[in-house]
């Protein structure tokens, strides 16, 4: 395998890499024929995507650069990645701004128009006294700027209007700072109609024409308002060595966010330079923090909830899910997994025939024991429900899940008491270990089932992020599944797995030696190749193993949607790699992996992605596929994605992200085409008897004893 040293120059950083995902996504925003709303949402995302990358990442980065336990080549590699982000955020930036004009300018051939506090008319103007003083009043309190001692107070990532306001007398300018109450009152205002257009007005420019009624009682003055956002670093500071409990301890953690430092701000260009160093001042601002000019509105994320104004032609039209017969037949949904593998690749096919599963074992009194893991969780979970359900039906059911989620560890923490509450054992995952997998194990008397998924069991969710959910009876893999529920609760156990990839057991190891495979393969001139889908593609090992492939003359198709650390298509290295990103109405989320394996394919669905975190610091578990249903739609996936020219853009590792070309084929188009057709109802294969061990699971059983 190539070492890592010889990655240089063909090894693009990671978080380099998520800039050029993320611009993957205002390109999209900025196709003349996606309709204008939803180019309005995919800026939302983008702005949002920004957000979250530096309260995580960039704080990250900036945390290892200040560490005095790293050598001085680490620090200047970090110090080179920040420079690099803060280039491409500026360059990203005026695009960004141009992208956000264009769409409001042509929403107004639709009749719809953004009004700032200057262009009112006299029945508008009353409406807003009206507005303010029915709503506003009470939730726009300033403070006073020489008054704030702790800026770390304030919450990040809202938006602030800093007030300068002018006495006439004295001509002496006093500061305050108001927070726009969007949370309460949302983003965007309508404000009554007039030469036949629907108006909206932001949030902040209500707040600048009410200034005058917020200030009531105080000499005449003039005011002036400029916007400024900032976001903190979100790592939590969980306290390990504390008497409180796990649940309380990540609690505590997330209180602890709200103090963290500053390390991005943007603010209105036209803030006076003095106003701008006093924030500055304030917010403590430093050498490699990013701070950029804009213009007065911030916090796009708001954009995904713009009003449509009865203008639904403006938005893609909706698309049903469709209910596999199999789960709404009347027969036992349990019996119908016994006979065969069933699965489900949402958002095509509706979530609810999982919950039918969940209900059925909640119910039915030949099931004695559930177990599942929980990532992220709903508002309004019915998985919890049909869990507590079970609870209260004498069925011993257990939990697990992952408090520390990013920004849904107090979500994860309220369904955790309330299962508590209800009987369910919760189990707080591993120390040290994120249980990020997707599995649910049923024991039944009349035969286990489990379910393995690409994805969070989150109803949410399956409605936007394109994932598979696997449902088995197969003996080989349901006891596995079942082994890795007992390596949560005993990590300390040595555990060995012949079906399922599990990490950090031997996942990594599994896949290279995979790899080797297809390399020998092709050495002798057989036929070699790998199909993947997948978020992430990170870790070197793999990356090098890629390239080792590629120089061997095996063809590697990769369906990708975020982080890629590959250089593809650079002759005599990586000729043989081909990478596409989709960016679509749904965000892209399955893991599928397909080898060639001398003609005998091997599939694979999962939880993991090839990051050093999935395959080192996580449980994940990866479950190879059987069912010659399954397996069809694994690859009909792929291909239609590697074929995509109306959303995939060909990632190149260096961020140009060019369309690829060719007939028009839209691969979510498509898939919801087969999927509606195929779910026509039963075919005569669906009766059959239960699945016993296939020549592929001997073979793959055998195969890896002979390689503990």
């Amino acid at each position: 395998m190539a070492s890592n040293s010889k990655l240089k120059g063909m090894y693009v950083d990671r978080d380099v890499s998520w800039m050029y995902f993320n611009y993957r996504i205002l390109q999209e925003a900025e196709k003349e024929y996606v309709p204008l709303l939803e180019r309005l949402s995919f800026l939302g995302i983008y702005s949002n995507n920004l957000d979250e990358f530096f309260r995580v990442r960039m704080a990250s980065l900036n945390r290892i650069v200040e560490s005095p336990d790293i050598t001085k080549s680490m620090r200047q590699n970090v110090k080179r990645t920040i420079k690099t982000i803060n280039r491409l955020n500026e360059q990203y930036n005026k695009e960004y701004l141009r992208a956000t004009q264009q769409v409001f300018k042509e929403l107004e051939a639709h009749n719809i128009r953004m009004l700032n506090e200057t262009q009112l008319n006299d029945e508008q103007k009353v409406w807003l006294r009206e507005f303010f003083y029915d709503k506003l009043n009470g939730s726009t309190n300033p403070i006073w700027l020489n008054e704030l001692k702790n800026f770390n107070a304030l919450e990040d990532n809202r938006i602030y209007l800093l007030i300068e306001k002018i006495e006439d007398n004295n001509k002496k300018s006093k500061y305050a700072i108001i927070k726009v109450p969007d949370k309460v009152y949302g983003r965007f205002i309508k404000i009554p109609s007039s030469e036949g257009f629907d108006n909206i007005m932001y949030l902040d420019d209500v707040i600048r024409y009410c200034l005058p009624l917020i200030f009531i009682g105080f000499p005449k003055n003039h005011y002036r308002a400029f916007s400024f956002k900032f976001t903190k670093d979100a790592e939590m500071e969980v306290d390990n060595d504390s008497d409180y409990g796990t649940m309380e301890r990540i609690a505590l953690g997330v209180s602890s966010r709200k103090h963290g430092e500053p390390i991005r701000v943007i603010y209105d260009r036209d803030m006076p330079s003095d106003m701008q160093k006093t924030i500055m001042a304030k917010l403590k601002v430093r050498e490699l923090d990013t701070t950029l000019s804009s213009e007065r509105y911030q916090n796009h994320k708001d954009l995904m909830n713009f009003p449509d104004c009865g203008h639904s032609n403006l938005k893609y039209p909706k698309w049903k899910q469709v209910m596999k017969p199999e789960f709404m037949s009347e027969e036992s949904i349990l019996d119908l997994i016994r006979r065969r593998d069933r699965f489900i690749h949402v958002p095509y096919h509706s979530f609810n025939g999982y919950i039918r599963v969940l209900r059925e074992a909640a119910l039915k009194p030949e099931v004695k024991e559930i177990k599942t893991t929980l990532y992220r969780l709903a508002k309004d979970s019915k998985v919890v429900e049909a869990l507590i359900c079970a609870a209260r039906n004498g069925k011993k059911v257990t939990a697990v899940v992952e408090l520390l989620a990013r920004f849904d560890e107090e979500s994860n923490i309220m369904w955790s008491k309330r299962m508590q509450e209800e009987g369910v054992n919760v189990i707080f995952g591993v120390e040290g270990l994120k249980v990020h997998s997707k599995l649910l194990y049923i024991k039944d008397k009349h035969g286990d089932i489990a379910c393995i998924g690409t994805g969070n069991f989150h109803e949410g969710n399956a409605k936007t992020y394109t994932d598979y959910l696997m449902m088995t009876a197969r003996p080989s893999i349901v006891s596995e599944v079942a082994k890795v529920f007992q390596f949560i609760q005993r990590p300390f156990q040595q555990v060995r797995f012949n079906q399922l990839l599990v990490s950090p057991n031997a996942m990594k190891r599994r896949i290279l030696r995979m790899l080797d495979i297809e390399i020998r393969n092709a050495e002798e001139g057989k036929e070699a190749w790998l199909k993947m889908k997948i978020n992430h593609i990170t870790d070197k090992d793999l990356v090098a193993k890629l390239y080792e492939a590629s120089q061997a003359g095996v063809n590697i198709d990769i369906v990708i949607r975020g982080n890629c650390s590959l250089v593809p298509g650079v002759p005599g290295i990586s000729d043989n790699i081909r990478a596409v990103g989709i960016i679509d109405r749904y965000l892209e989320h399955s893991r599928i992996l397909i080898f060639c394996n001398g003609g005998r394919n091997k599939y694979y669905i999962g939880s993991a992605d090839w990051m050093p975190r999935n395959l080192l610091n996580r449980i994940e578990v990866m479950s190879p596929v059987y069912d010659k249903d399954l397996k069809d739609d694994l690859m009909r996936t792929i291909e239609l994605g590697m074929a995509d020219t109306a959303n995939g853009r060909i990632v190149d590792g260096h961020g140009l992200n060019e369309m690829q070309q060719g007939p028009y084929l839209r691969s979510q188009e498509e898939i919801r085409r087969l999927n509606i057709e195929n779910s026509a109802g039963f075919s005569p294969e669906d009766i059959g008897s239960s699945p016993e061990l296939s020549p592929e699971e001997v073979e793959a059983d055998t195969e890896t004893d002979q390689n503990k």
